[in-house]
Parts: C-alpha cells; sequence; structure tokens
C-alpha cells in the first residue's frame, strides 16, 4: 500500500474547495499546489507553533494571542494571513485550531457562492471552533456582508421567503474564530480588512529556514539528506516551503532510481538539472521568458502581450507564474514602456552585454564592467517597437 506522501500529482483544474489547482505543465517551481499534492502536505505540516519554522515574527505574535484567549477563556480575534502561496498560511490555521485544542472547518473563497452556504457553514460550528477561508478576497460580496455580522456579533440573518413577503429571521451562533487567507491583500474590502483583529503578514524563506524544513521533511519522509544537498535545494526553492518539499520528493526519486538513495549535493544537481531547475531556481518557463526577452528583444522593453507570444503561452501566465520571481530576483522589471531584462538577466544567461549597455530604470546605462553611464541625449528617442 502506497503512503500518502507517495501519491502522483494530479493534472485536475481545480482542487476539493474550489481553489485553483496547479497543472503539470506549470513546472516544479510552481508555488501553488493540486489536489494530490495537498494530501503529501498535510503529512508533513507541523501541529503546533513550537514545531513551525521560519515567520518568527508572525509566530510570536500570534503565540500571545492565542495564549491571551486561552488565559481569558474566549475565542481569539480573528485572524488574517496574507501573503504569497506555499509559505504556510494554511498550516498556521490548523495550528491554531491545535493550540486552541477546536474543529477547524476549512473552506475556500471561490466555494462560498451564495449567502446560504456560509449562513449553514457558521450555525454548524461549535463553540470556540476556527473557520478557515482560503483565497478569502474571492468570497461572493452577499456573503461577505454576511460575514460582517457573523464577527462582530455572532449571529446571522437568515432571508425567507421572497418578494415583498420576504422575512429575516436572526440566528443566533457559537463564538468562533475566523481565519482568513489571501494571497492579494490589496483585493480584500476595507470592512472587512477591519474585522480582522490580527493580521500577519507572510515573508519568504531564507535559506536557512528552508534547511531546516528540509530536514524535518526528509526525516518524514525516511530521506537521507545531507547538509550540502539540503542547501543545494533550497537555494534553489524560491524562498518557499512548498517549492522546497516538492524539489526534495523529485531528488529523493532520483536518488533512489540512479543513486544509492542518499541525497548529496552532486545527487541534488543532477537530479535538478533533469528537472530544468538551475542555481537560480528557474524553470524552463522562466529562462524561456528571458531569453526571448534579451535574446529577441535585445533586453526590452517589450509588451507581455508580445512577450507571451514569443514563449507560447498565455499573457496572464508569463504576469502571473513568471514575471513575479523574476522581478524579485532582480532578473527583470516592469516598466510603463514594457518589461526590460537587467544586467543580471544578460549574465545569468551568460549572454554579452549589448555594446552601448544595459539601459537602467533611472536613465543612464550600465556597461560591461562598470556601475552605470551618462543618461540619454535629449533627442534620443523613447520609443519602443512593441506595446506594453
Amino acid at each position: 500500500m502506497s503512503a500518502p506522501f507517495d501519491r502522483p500529482l494530479t493534472a485536475d483544474a481545480t482542487d476539493g474547495l474550489g481553489r485553483d489547482a496547479v497543472p503539470l505543465a506549470s513546472g516544479a517551481v510552481s508555488p501553488q499546489a493540486g489536489d494530490d499534492e495537498r494530501v503529501v502536505e498535510s503529512a508533513l505540516r507541523p501541529h503546533s507553533l513550537a514545531d513551525f519554522i521560519g515567520q518568527p515574527k508572525v509566530a510570536r505574535q500570534l503565540d500571545l494571542v492565542l495564549e491571551g484567549a486561552k488565559r481569558r477563556g474566549r475565542p481569539p480575534d480573528h485572524v488574517l494571513l496574507s501573503g504569497p502561496p506555499g509559505l504556510g498560511k494554511t498550516s498556521l490555521a490548523l495550528i491554531i485550531g491545535s493550540e486552541l485544542g477546536t474543529s477547524v472547518k476549512i473552506t475556500s473563497g471561490p466555494a462560498i457562492e451564495r449567502s446560504g452556504d456560509l449562513a449553514a457553514m457558521l450555525s454548524n460550528l461549535g463553540p470556540g471552533d476556527v473557520l478557515f477561508i482560503d483565497e478569502i478576497h474571492r468570497i461572493a460580496r452577499p456573503a461577505e456582508e454576511l460575514l460582517y455580522m457573523a464577527m462582530e456579533d455572532f449571529r446571522v440573518d437568515v432571508v425567507v421567503g421572497k418578494g415583498p413577503g420576504a422575512t429575516a429571521i436572526p440566528l443566533e451562533i457559537n463564538p468562533f474564530t475566523l481565519v482568513g487567507a489571501t494571497t492579494r491583500a490589496g483585493l480584500l474590502t476595507g470592512p472587512l480588512r477591519d474585522r480582522f483583529g490580527f493580521v500577519g503578514q507572510m515573508e519568504f524563506y531564507e535559506v536557512a529556514e528552508l534547511q531546516q524544513v528540509l530536514a524535518r521533511s526528509a526525516a518524514l519522509l525516511g530521506v537521507e539528506l545531507t547538509d550540502e544537498g539540503s542547501a543545494e535545494i533550497a537555494g534553489r526553492s524560491r524562498g518557499t516551503p512548498r517549492i522546497a518539499n516538492r524539489l526534495l520528493r523529485r531528488v529523493r526519486d532520483f536518488a533512489e532510481v540512479r543513486a544509492d538513495g542518499r541525497v548529496t549535493r552532486e545527487v541534488a544537481r543532477a537530479a535538478l538539472a533533469l528537472y530544468d531547475v538551475d542555481e537560480l531556481g528557474l524553470d524552463r518557463l522562466d529562462r524561456a521568458v528571458l531569453e526571448a526577452l534579451v535574446v529577441r528583444f535585445g533586453g526590452g522593453p517589450v509588451g507581455v502581450a508580445t512577450l507571451a507570444v514569443a514563449v507560447g503561452e498565455e499573457p496572464h501566465t508569463v504576469e502571473e507564474v513568471c514575471e513575479p520571481f523574476l522581478v524579485r530576483a532582480g532578473l527583470l522589471a516592469r516598466t510603463p514602456r514594457g518589461r526590460v531584462a537587467t544586467e543580471a538577466a544578460w549574465r545569468h544567461l551568460d549572454v554579452p552585454l549589448p555594446r552601448g549597455g544595459v539601459p537602467l530604470l533611472g536613465g543612464g546605462t550600465a556597461v560591461p564592467g562598470g556601475t552605470g553611464g551618462a543618461p540619454p541625449s535629449p533627442g534620443a528617442s523613447s520609443e519602443t517597437l512593441f506595446d506594453a
């Protein structure tokens, strides 16, 4: 019988909660997770704040919130966790329930289409239970308005009937704690954001923290992982524990089939090269975008639609999947005129810098071996052939 962590990844479009699942074509370094991969993650998740690795500021603050609530004998304030996918928001939500000794009901914003769905969910909560809503910024507006009263007064109004004869029946619900998770805090409405008593901003992990995550996961998976192998995987994981654990499982497969089962630096490098994950954590699509920008368009500026056509992908895939990490890694910049490759992108692809240097965002040029050049002359054209 196969263990939960040995189940294959899925190519389904959505998971059981209505959240977008990651397609197999998105590569090993996508921060999203497929439905079956969440089963793997559940086996690797920590069950207490003491076991949770990383996010030290959020963990300390949350520990104070939970400890104060337990001493008062009341549910803690509602909690909002924001940050990129794969950093542990779901894990922290489950830890909150575990620390409080209560049940955790899990759903997602896209799955709540009507206010009645949310009312039924809230009425089934026990005293002190935790309701976790992932991607809460995508909750339907009628359900969000019902949530306001539930969060403040622990009461919902159930509308019976239609038209002039409709009647609102107040329904008392048990005190509960709402934990909302969002990857786009800016899309939350002001009234909803203001009702959260604690807001935790999740940050990307350092390599040393990812090595601790990998060491813990390797022990649970029964993988012999050396410090050098751990450092190699962590350095290519884009600061995201979900990606680190995924790469560990892929390297484990390589080590068991083509090596002695021990994950060393050499084994990790060979395995990650096979899966098209380079030293910075770029996959095939990331490099295709950079190569198109640098080689075909001379470093830009070029519009995202043109760039997407050049790599054979949809514009939203380039904009939402590739660009966030490329911008954070300092390889690509978004400008009003289009996308521009930085000097680091040219060097990473081992492509010689253009004779005139790479244009700097604030004016001037970066020349080979130098820190910058003179600003462009007043008569220089600022037009681009490619629309942003």
